[in-house]
């Protein structure tokens, strides 16, 4: 009899099952057995409920480890983290291998999922006492992280292995193989309708399913697989034209095929017709801009939020995010060219490039300056009066995501508010810090809840949830897919525009080409998915990676400064060389002990 805690290695894939034992009662004598779990529908559902446990903590761009964390963010030019020991400096740096692939294990985590699903949806219907109906939500659920535990694999590798049963010590192991990506897209897509078919569109009505899959999570799931598989990397691209399985069979499609773009438009496009008719929408409840963009991460479960991870009271993310002086690491480090990438509060654009030092190009018709501090405050509280003028004036969300130099971020243990002060001399700065410190002069407001406090006045941590899923995603899906088919930006028009709108900015302007709106969308997503774990794979998918990653990062003069004012601060400075190599670093590699157990058949990404 298998046991929960028993620990399998299966073939050529790392598939140990993991205790369930803090989550199911044992008696005393005895190890619980599958057998024994599906006895019962209260163990039954706590079984589903460690399944959902594996989705991950993505959150924590930081650390490794398991229930693997994030290096996505960090890994992008969107992030710096400051902890040396983040693997996303591996990333950045091009020195990541096959041996340490490990500290972001999503192989082998991806893979313990999936096993534990398997035997959840074999096993589901021996619960005795459990009425249809649940067993039929069970089933939905089930099917849904099965597609989405493959997604995350997916995501990282490209062709994967597909397991839609239990494996046995008696299976020929050896010939599970990966897939080209259309099948793994296919498989994914299919997991996805069948949980459609099973879930309810929503737990509106019912508190104690929040953070559980609805038919809606599975028609963004859908949604999403369908635009990767669409993109430059994996449809028709010859730069992996040599990239073929133990058979010969291309890995990745050598054929550019334009209903793709349509399959995805469409999956979009049915993914907000349903959610909208069901009650989700965009949130745009606080008539403040600001405050409204930053609360669609910090109002639990509202109606934007199609598939969150409850993360309760986890705190480690929110103490990265907070100054040294306020008891917090400065970890999470946006960069300057992050920085530089929002627009102004009209809806221009700051920076129109940058020279061969790295000096930005001011756009003249921006009104952006440089140079020069701001004489007043704003009279929304947007910036403090004394700040850099390269912080005035800027879009709303800009305010909602960043903290900057001079901004006010919570209280100090008088009550008063916090300045920022990341100049070298500053209390956040790095005279004051320990091997922790701001390395870019600022810090990541978005997905923080500032009523969090670590010190002052008093320990405190909100209850928080990890959005993976939202209707914003959806709008920006359904306009890229939708141009990209059409060849015309018409159709693809009210939904950047509604993004922009509820951001508080000016709609696009009338006339873009479809190569112009391409350019347009790819930069809304980058502001509006900030931080979210997209950049990472968007400028993979659209072969952009091999440019925009391959750069020199940027940050403020962190070395120097000994007030808000001093000009020495501000001058730009080089933070990393960040290395990209073509086609290598466009996925992810296996670690060579998995292809060691199967080297003829388990065949490694190109490069590694």
């Amino acid at each position: 009899m298998k046991t929960i805690i028993k620990i399998m290695a299966i073939g050529t894939l790392c598939l140990p099952f993991v205790s369930c034992e803090k989550y199911l009662d044992k008696t005393p004598d005895e190890d619980m057995t599958l057998d024994k779990v599906f006895t019962n529908q209260e163990w039954t559902d706590q079984f589903l409920a460690h399944i959902y446990s594996w989705c991950p903590t993505e959150a924590n761009f930081a650390d490794d480890g398991g229930a693997w964390r994030s290096p996505f963010v960090g890994g992008s030019d969107e992030m710096e983290i400051a902890f040396g020991g983040a693997y996303s400096h591996q990333i950045n740096s091009g020195a990541w291998n096959t041996s340490d692939i490990n500290r972001s294990p999503i192989w082998n985590e991806t893979y313990m999922a999936v096993r534990k699903v398997n035997h959840f949806l074999e096993n589901l219907d021996k619960v005795p006492n459990a009425g249809q109906e649940l067993k039929t939500r069970w089933r939905g659920e089930g099917h849904f992280m099965r597609a989405y535990h493959h997604f995350l694999s997916f995501r990282a590798y490209g062709p994967i292995v597909l397991l839609d049963k239990s494996l046995e010590m008696t299976d020929d192991l050896l010939s599970y193989t990966r897939q080209p990506v259309d099948v793994c897209v296919d498989f994914i897509v299919n997991e996805c309708d069948i949980a459609v078919q099973h879930l309810p569109t929503d737990y509106f009505n019912n508190t104690n399913l929040f953070g559980r899959a609805t038919s809606i999570a599975a028609k963004a799931l859908k949604s999403r697989v369908l635009l990767y598989a669409a993109s430059p990397l994996y449809n028709g691209n010859t730069d992996y034209a040599g990239f073929v399985d133990a058979e010969g069979r291309p890995l990745i499609s050598q054929t550019s095929d334009l209903e793709k773009w349509k399959r995805a438009a469409d999956a979009a496009l049915d993914c907000i017709t349903e959610a909208e008719a069901s009650g989700y929408g965009l949130y745009d409840q606080n008539p403040n801009k600001v405050e409204n963009y930053r609360e669609i991460f910090t109002a639990n479960f509202n109606k934007e939020q199609l598939f969150v991870k409850p993360l309760n009271q986890y705190d480690h993310y929110l103490w990265c995010d907070d100054p040294i002086s306020l008891g917090g690491y400065s970890i999470i480090n946006p960069t300057q060219e992050m920085v530089d990438a929002y627009e102004m509060a009209d809806g221009t654009a700051p920076i129109s490039g940058y020279d061969s030092d790295g000096i930005p190009i001011v756009n003249p018709a921006s009104g952006y300056q440089e140079e020069g501090y701001a004489a007043t405050a704003d009279e929304q509280g947007r910036w403090p009066s004394g700040v850099r003028n390269m912080f005035v004036n800027r879009e709303p969300r800009f305010y909602a995501s960043i903290n900057f130099p001079g901004q006010y971020w919570k209280t100090n243990q008088d009550g008063t508010p916090h300045e920022l002060a990341f100049w070298y001399d500053g209390i956040d700065g790095r005279r004051f810090a320990g091997s922790d410190y701001c390395k870019t002069g600022y810090l990541m407001r978005k997905l923080v809840n500032e009523r969090s406090t670590r010190l002052y006045p008093s320990f405190f941590v909100n209850q928080s949830v990890w959005v993976y899923f939202r209707l914003g995603e959806q709008y920006l899906n359904y306009a890229e897919a939708i141009n990209e088919y059409e060849q015309s930006p018409a159709k693809a028009y009210p939904y950047v525009n509604a993004i922009r709108k509820r951001a508080g900015l000016p709609d696009l302007p009338e006339g873009l080409s479809y190569m112009e709106m391409r350019d347009r969308i790819k930069h809304e997503r980058q502001i509006e998915l900030a931080f979210e774990t997209h950049r990472f794979f968007d400028v993979r998918r659209w072969k952009d990676a091999e440019a925009s990653q391959n750069q020199p990062i940027h940050s403020l003069n962190i070395n120097e400064g000994a007030h808000k004012q001093d000009d020495a601060f501000y001058k730009r400075i080089v933070v990393e060389n960040r290395v990209f190599e073509s086609p290598k670093h466009y996925l992810f590699p296996l670690h060579r002990d998995e292809i060691n157990k199967n080297p003829e058949r388990l065949i490694q990404n190109p490069g590694w």
